[in-house]
This record gives structure tokens, C-alpha cells and sequence, in this order.
């Protein structure tokens, strides 16, 4: 029997689609639901469990009760050795250490967890690398590279362990950010230890590549070349990004480094708006919309990772041929052939965003590069 356990972060992502831009302490939480946002967590952990239903017969599963893991066990169809409780409701990061030295206690073979990066840093103050562990995506900032590309590939990488195919259990950087400085515009980064995770490199993100791509020339380069695509009477959401930023520069306006920005006639008439604010526009503007987005440098990921106010559903109304992505050529080519990446919470729609797009990589030039989606890397 494959002894697998569970940690769910309950809150994990809440402040990401009402642009709150993490979800620490616990009155950023409290003012997420006052704004409406909606957990996502014990969903997406259903999604990677449900990729190795069929193997319920080989595992057993430890968990914490309730929403830190014995609901989804139950309701991807396993049973559920509950080994504890949370203290306090919704769960918090003492009761996180806690199932964490728990779950070490009852010798599971791996921890999937589903969180973001606060998450994984809690994690590793119990656990260090004495312990595999696999992170579910759920977080706004995913700047760990301890996390699968999406919650079906974190299944992919357990059926992987399950049919015993040979998988590199390697050492993967949790990083995390200042929340308080991020929401003021200002990215601190910082390294807080290793976790030992298995290694699949279609199906576990990478690293954040923070700060690494200091060309400026190039990334003016996609400035202007995005400035001059730009139409009038046309509405275009800008999302967060250092790439996205230069170019709101460079055009004039003082954008928002970290949030989604809302442009008419080369005239910022919003900055860092929520997801509900962003329909609100959507429904008051009768004209063509659009996207500019850029790429995580390192990660490859264009949605899901920050830029969690394009929900599925705003996504959907704009649809896939309205969005432009730019980054410049060598964010690209650090990928090493690596696809960008789509995560929006939402399986179908990222099948549907997958595929060959253009990038605008300089003035006047543009590459066609493929898009993955969930757990088909390649597509």
C-alpha cells in the first residue's frame, strides 16, 4: 500500500481573483470573502486525486479532518485514515505544522499538499528533506519550484510513483515574497529552504526566475511593438509583470507593477481592479476587449500564476485570439523549448487555450510558441 498524505490549505488563493495579491493573516482572508472571493483549494486537490482514482485499491490516506484533507479524499471516491484536527476554523498555519509532524509520525511514503507559497514554507520548517512531499497549486505567488504545473499533473506525477516508474527524487527551493511590500508595488523575493519533491519535468514547475531577465533594450523593444499593435476604441486589460509594467511606461501612463490595469485610447481609466471590477467594465463597454499579458520568467506560466483576476469566465468572454503575450527573447529561451503554461482553475478552458500563439518578442517581431495546458505539456 502506497501511504499518501494529505494537507489542504483551505485559503490558499483566496485574495487572487479580488486582487489582493496574496492570501496571509488572517484579516487579508477575512476581507477576501467580504470582497467575494471563493476558496478553490479543496477543488483543486479533488482534480489531482481524481487523476489516480483508479489505483484507490493500492493507497492509503492520512489526513487532518474536515477541509484540510478528509473532505477531498471523500469526495474523489477514497477513504480516509483522519489522524487530527484543526485548532482553529478556517484551519491555520499551526494547525499546517501540525498535520505536517503528524502525517511524518504515521511514516506516509508522500505529502500532497495543496497551497501556495506560504504554505510550502510552513512545510518545510517541519518537514526539511527528510520527507517527499508534492504541491497541489492553489496559491496567487508561486515562486516554489515544489509544485506540479497544474493539479492533474501532480496526479500524473503520483501515478507515476504508483506504477513504479523511476522518478528523481531531488531537492527543489521554497521561495516566498512580502506580501505587504508586493501589494505596494515592490517584489522581495527570498529563499527559505528545500524540500525533497519528485521530479518530472513536464509536470513540476519550475523555480520563479525572479529579476533574471535584465535586458531592458529587449524588453523595450517588445514595449514598442506592443504599442504599435494597440487599436483605438478598444479596451484592454494589462496584467501584472515587469514586462507589462515598461510597456504602460513607455506608453505614459503610471500602471500598477503587480495588478491588472484597464487602458482605452493609450488612457489608464482603472489600475489594479479585482476580478468583479474587470466585469463591471466588461459589461459597461459595448466595443472590442482585450489581454496583454506577459510570461513568468523561469516558469513559463502566462495565467494562473498572479494574475488570478482573469477568472475562467472573464477569460471566456474575451476568448483566446484576443489575448496578446509578450516576453522578451530570451525569457523565451530560457525555457529551453519548454511550452508556456496555462492553470486557471478550470480543465476545460485550459485545453482550449492550448495550442501554437504568437509572442511578440521585439518591435515588429513575433514568434509563434506553443501553449500547454493542464498536463499535456506538449500540446
Amino acid at each position: 500500500m502506497f501511504k499518501l498524505g494529505l494537507i489542504i490549505n483551505p485559503c490558499a488563493g483566496l485574495g487572487g481573483s479580488v486582487g489582493l495579491k496574496g492570501s496571509d493573516g488572517d484579516a487579508i482572508r477575512t476581507e477576501a470573502i467580504a470582497r467575494g472571493a471563493e476558496p478553490r483549494a479543496l477543488q483543486r486537490m479533488e482534480r489531482a486525486l481524481q487523476v489516480i482514482a483508479n489505483f484507490r485499491e493500492q493507497i492509503e490516506i492520512f489526513c487532518f479532518a474536515g477541509d484540510m484533507g478528509e473532505s477531498s479524499a471523500h469526495a474523489s471516491g477514497f477513504t480516509a485514515h483522519v489522524v487530527g484536527a484543526a485548532q482553529q476554523q478556517p484551519s491555520g498555519a499551526q494547525d499546517t505544522c501540525a498535520a505536517a509532524t503528524v502525517l511524518m509520525q504515521h511514516n506516509v511514503d508522500l505529502i500532497l499538499f495543496a497551497g501556495g507559497d506560504g504554505t510550502a514554507r510552513l512545510i518545510a520548517d517541519v518537514v526539511g528533506t527528510s520527507q517527499p512531499v508534492l504541491g497541489v497549486p492553489c496559491g496567487v505567488k508561486m515562486h516554489s519550484g515544489v509544485y506540479a504545473n497544474a493539479p492533474e499533473a501532480a496526479g500524473e506525477i503520483l501515478k507515476q510513483l504508483l506504477t513504479g516508474s523511476l522518478v528523481n527524487i531531488v531537492e527543489r527551493d521554497v521561495k516566498d515574497i512580502d506580501e505587504d511590500a508586493f501589494r505596494n508595488g515592490q517584489v522581495r523575493a527570498r529563499f527559505y529552504g528545500t524540500l525533497l519533491v519528485p521530479e518530472d519535468s513536464q509536470f513540476l514547475q519550475q523555480v520563479k526566475n525572479a529579476g533574471t531577465e535584465r535586458d531592458e533594450l529587449a524588453q523595450l523593444d517588445v514595449a514598442q511593438g506592443m504599442i504599435e499593435q494597440l487599436q483605438p476604441d478598444t479596451l484592454y486589460l494589462v496584467g501584472p509583470g515587469s514586462t507589462t509594467h515598461l510597456f504602460l511606461q513607455e506608453l505614459g501612463v503610471d500602471g500598477s507593477l503587480l495588478g491588472v490595469d484597464v487602458l482605452l485610447n493609450n488612457e489608464l481609466i482603472a489600475t489594479d481592479v479585482s476580478a468583479a471590477q474587470i466585469i463591471t467594465h466588461l459589461d459597461q463597454f459595448s466595443g472590442p476587449v482585450k489581454m496583454i499579458i506577459t510570461a513568468i520568467g523561469g516558469q513559463g506560466h502566462i495565467l494562473g500564476r498572479g494574475n488570478q483576476q482573469f477568472t475562467p469566465a472573464i477569460l471566456r468572454r474575451i476568448g483566446k485570439n484576443n489575448i496578446h503575450i509578450i516576453a522578451a527573447r530570451g525569457k523565451i529561451l530560457a525555457l529551453n523549448g519548454r511550452p508556456l503554461l496555462v492553470d486557471t482553475n478550470d480543465p476545460e478552458l485550459d485545453v482550449a487555450f492550448g495550442g501554437y500563439r504568437p509572442v511578440i518578442v521585439g518591435y515588429r517581431e513575433a514568434i509563434m510558441y506553443p501553449v500547454g495546458y493542464s498536463v499535456e505539456g506538449e500540446h
